[in-house]
């Protein structure tokens, strides 16, 4: 990033953390990806808050970022066992913020499995969940009943410039793998799970390079749409496993069971859209394969008479280049810390929220003046 791009940024964050302080500022704990652009929101996360601490999400680390955030903040090794039971999520917390009125910032559900108990034991007061993610946004709304607010940006409009830029880049990082192998992308068919914004933009990205594109998705009003707008839907999914040549997951959630693989043809691709812990059930891939790589960030799975590959070892196969989205990213980080506001004013009941469509409006206004040059 340009020195002139860096402090555009930073000029940008500093009004949205402005705007959208904290009165008094809760302490709080953020969960994020440490792409190149990450340490001006944390900066304005930390302005808007006290941050206590930065998690940075494990496969999504720049060092550079990484360099620039730790030399002003304090940041933990994340993992889904620190949050996974009570004990090991309430002693995190207490070593960092005992007493304190806190807020989460979480990009993938991680708080999720131990909510109940930290709001529970936590010896000062968990004041919400502000979550990023769709894959996240159903771990907290499939809780049986929630113990604080959840503030989701996950289908937030001013998401969708995002998510139909990550569809771009997945799809770009996807080709640059195959090309890299001497393969190609057009005439393929390609499976794409998962329908939602994300999936929707992979289908289109795809079928936009000539590939044949069938979707899955559990929902059967997400396979109607997909259908509507000429996608080949499939009414069999493991026989449209057999059937493709690129398998792209985009659900969230898992998508692939360990069983799944043996149904791939010979020589199918798969990438992934989030990490291979959300969506990939290789835990229970049959041992019967061997692993060896096959050209860089691409590993062939083999057996008898059976193989295939897995990209970027079915990590989001986007962050091979950055993952980059541009500025519009901008819009769903000051989101998140408009929702923060939200939360550090208590009085919210403990179900799902969005941010005010004012608010929305007020932060896109903002960034428009910034970067609509």
């Amino acid at each position: 990033m340009e020195a002139f791009e860096r402090a555009r940024l930073d000029s940008f964050f500093g009004r949205i953390a402005r705007e959208f302080a904290c009165d008094p500022a809760p302490a709080s704990f953020l969960i994020t990806h440490l792409l190149p652009e990450r340490p001006s929101f944390v900066r304005a996360v930390a302005q808007a808050t006290r941050l206590k601490a930065v998690l940075p999400k494990p496969k999504s680390i720049t060092q550079e970022a990484y360099r620039e955030v730790v030399s002003s903040f304090d940041c933990d090794e994340l993992s889904r066992d620190l949050f996974a039971t009570g004990d090991s999520a309430i002693s995190y917390l207490e070593s960092r913020a005992a007493g304190e009125e806190v807020i989460l910032l979480d990009v993938g559900g991680y708080f999720a499995p131990a909510l109940t108990e930290i709001c529970d034991r936590f010896s000062g007061r968990i004041l919400g969940i502000v979550e990023d993610t769709e894959n996240g946004h159903r771990r907290y709304a499939n809780l049986p009943k929630l113990p604080c607010p959840v503030v989701s940006v996950a289908r937030s409009p001013l998401k969708d410039p995002e998510d139909f830029l990550v569809g771009q880049s997945v799809v770009f990082s996807t080709e640059a793998l195959l090309r890299a192998r001497g393969d190609i992308l057009h005439g393929r068919r390609a499976l794409v799970l998962g329908f939602g914004k994300l999936g929707s933009s992979i289908a289109r990205l795809l079928h936009a390079k000539g590939v044949h594109v069938t979707v899955y998705d559990i929902d059967p009003v997400r396979r109607a749409q997909a259908l509507s707008q000429g996608f080949a839907v499939a009414s069999d999914r493991e026989a449209a496993l057999g059937q493709a040549g690129l398998v792209l997951c985009a659900t969230g959630t898992l998508s692939l069971r360990g069983e799944d693989f043996g149904l791939l043809r010979n020589g199918a691709y798969i990438a992934t859209v989030t990490s291979s812990e959300d969506e990939l059930d290789l835990e229970h891939l049959p041992n019967v394969y061997t692993r060896e790589p096959s050209g860089d960030h691409v590993t062939r799975y083999e057996t008898t008479g059976h193989y295939w590959y897995l990209l970027n070892q079915g990590n989001a196969v986007n962050f091979l280049h950055g993952a980059s989205v541009g500025p519009f990213i901008f819009l769903v980080q000051s989101e998140i810390i408009a929702a923060a506001q939200m939360l550090s004013r208590s009085g919210l009941d403990a179900v799902m929220h969005e941010v005010s469509p004012a608010d929305r409006a007020n932060i896109a206004a903002t960034w428009l003046r910034y970067y609509n040059k």
